[in-house]
């Protein structure tokens, strides 16, 4: 029996308040390999140079719920074994994840590679790329837990290359937050033990991947999808990410270490150990194409 596998591009940058996802989202697309996957592009309010409108605690919620409905119809009218994303911020990851997971009867695994949790709200960082993951698992906002038909399982969740911020980096954070009023109700970690979330840092996968393959035997994960955040990726290392930021230091949270062999190989380890039906590459910010797209924009006989 074949297995249709589609790929989406969502170039959606409201979920992270930054215009540049989008740019970022579209290159992800045109370097993936060529081949006989259909590649639709899910449509996005395009930025116009207007600031997004806080709504109920979250900045741009109703064009974000748009583009919700809009992969949601997409996938629908296709009915995919398997999704590829290529985001945009992480919030894309929503409707992928949770269709397969209706799809796959509620037991669906899913890898959430990443420095960060995505499952709690910062109040006052009112970015909606902080709670993909708690949406899913009906934790998160409940306009947009609401389009999730089946939850994950919290004990079908596997969170891989978390950052741990240093004693000096949770003093830069704490400092920033204060001078912003952000909170959090619940802390990542209250919230991960709360939930009994399994998780590995990137220092205990570098030795082994053994414990996430353990995890997936011991769960009978038969299908399994895969978020990656390229923001655990060592900014030092791997340039094209927020972290990087070439002009202004993102001191909001830590960065990751990951580096791409390490990422790269355990990608191939998890497709070795069950059937991968979902891919979700999202927060590519190639800074250097950036800016020589700008500088391009600029130039007169270009422009005539």
């Amino acid at each position: 029996m074949s297995t249709k596998t589609i790929r989406l591009l969502m170039p959606q940058w409201q979920g992270g308040n930054n215009p540049d996802y989008s740019f970022g989202a579209e290159l992800l697309a045109w370097l993936a390999p060529d081949n006989d996957q259909p590649l639709i592009k899910v449509p996005v309010h395009t930025y116009d140079g207007t600031p997004l409108v806080k709504e109920n605690g979250m900045n741009g919620r109703t064009q974000l719920l748009e583009q919700l409905e809009a992969a949601e119809h997409i996938i629908q009218a296709h009915k995919p074994d398997r999704i590829v994303m290529f985001g945009g911020d992480c919030l894309v990851e929503q409707a992928p994840f949770a269709y397969l997971n209706e799809r796959y009867g509620g037991d669906l695994g899913l890898i959430w590679i990443d420095a960060h949790s995505d499952l709690v709200r910062y109040v006052g960082y009112d970015n909606g790329h902080t709670l993909p993951l708690g949406n899913l698992l009906g934790e998160g906002d409940e306009e947009f837990s609401r389009h999730v038909k089946v939850p994950l399982k919290p004990e079908n969740i596997f969170m891989a290359g978390l950052a741990v911020p240093t004693e000096q980096e949770m003093e830069v954070i704490s400092e920033a937050f204060e001078r912003m009023g952000v909170y959090s109700e619940e802390s990542d970690t209250e919230v991960i033990q709360r939930l009994g979330i399994k998780t590995a840092g990137t220092e205990e996968l570098s030795c082994s991947t053994e414990v996430i393959k353990k995890w997936i035997r011991e769960s009978g994960i038969k299908h399994l999808a895969i978020h990656v955040d390229l923001d655990v990726l060592d900014p030092q290392k791997f340039r094209s990410l927020l972290f990087a930021n070439p002009d202004e230091p993102y001191v909001f949270s830590p960065a990751g270490t990951m580096q791409l062999p390490q990422l790269l190989h355990l990608l191939k380890e998890l497709s070795e150990e069950t059937e991968v039906v979902g891919l979700g590459i999202t927060e590519h910010m190639p800074w250097d194409a950036i800016h020589m797209r700008d500088l391009l924009s600029e130039i007169p006989i270009l422009n005539t």
